[in-house]
């Protein structure tokens, strides 16, 4: 189904928001819009919602299975100006945001289904997910100049770190970490420092007055944390090819980038396993 734009969703396509998990992925360009889809619907989301520009084509089966809203991606604040109305349109329900070139992982998705997990999760007295953004990038970027490759995908296996997130009085925030690593970490020269870290609180329960932030926090500080105080609770992942696919089409970095491996760069698998023995998720008390 087609919107024109999301006050028009929001009017005629209401009934999409009455079950979840919900998940809207933001089509800031064409680059693996249709696999980003395919991905997270075989996950088992109820509803998945395309906010993306009319140049982009899509096959008319994989359109069908989604709802498609016109929406200007490359405008600023455009996606949390989005969320944030669907959060106060479906309180209760879980959602989840990513751009294309992203895919969602957490712990034993190939056998089980993100309504399962977050059920779980649930049950543990949590209302949102910490997930990790895991930058991905193709190995030749001669074959690949935009470096997305899903078949020659890599990722780095270790040069991750977490700092702690102070307060306005700079002192360290309870159960929240700022995280860092990946292309961020490595070629931070070219990265604002409040673009840095590679958490983001991708996986969440609407509720009235919730307000997702810029810098991927909520207003609700609890949302904020990895963990609750007894016990570690299950985390995800996010593979994103989104800041090498920046770093190679921005005229004031592209040049400076001949190869993005070095010697932590690790074929990537396609398979939860490889991300939890690289500890770059937590399967917490789910077993």
């Amino acid at each position: 189904m087609r919107y024109d734009n999301l006050d028009t969703f929001l009017s005629d396509g209401k009934d999409a928001l009455l079950k979840g998990p919900i998940a809207m992925i933001f089509a800031e360009d064409l680059v693996e819009v249709d696999t980003t889809l395919r991905h997270h619907l075989s996950l088992g989301f109820k509803q998945v919602i395309l906010f993306a520009p009319d140049e982009l084509k899509l096959p008319e089966g994989l359109e069908a299975k989604i709802h498609r809203i016109r929406y200007a991606t490359r405008a600023p604040e455009m996606l949390t100006k989005a969320v944030n109305r669907i959060i106060a349109a479906a309180p209760g329900i879980w959602m989840y945001y990513c751009y294309n070139a992203e895919y969602l992982f957490f712990p034993f998705c190939e056998t089980r289904t993100i309504t399962d997990m977050l059920t779980f999760h649930t049950e543990e007295r949590r209302d949102a997910m910490l997930c990790y953004v895991v930058d991905l990038y193709a190995d030749d970027l001669n074959a690949h100049p935009n470096a997305v490759s899903l078949e020659d995908a890599h990722l780095d296996r270790s040069g991750y770190y977490a700092l702690g997130r102070p307060d306005a009085a700079g002192h360290a925030k309870e159960r929240q970490l700022d995280f860092f690593g990946g292309l961020r970490w490595r070629f931070e020269e070219h990265m604002p420092p409040h673009r840095r870290r590679i958490d983001r609180i991708a996986l969440f329960k609407a509720k009235k007055g919730l307000r997702l932030s810029e810098e991927h926090l909520f207003g609700d500080e609890e949302y904020n944390t990895y963990a609750c105080p007894w016990h570690h609770n299950l985390t995800a992942t996010i593979v994103s090819f989104r800041t090498a696919k920046a770093l190679k089409t921005n005229a004031g970095s592209t040049y400076d980038i001949s190869t993005f491996r070095w010697h932590n760069s690790i074929e990537f698998e396609w398979h939860s396993q490889q991300l939890l023995d690289l500890g770059l998720m937590e399967p917490g008390q789910w077993f």
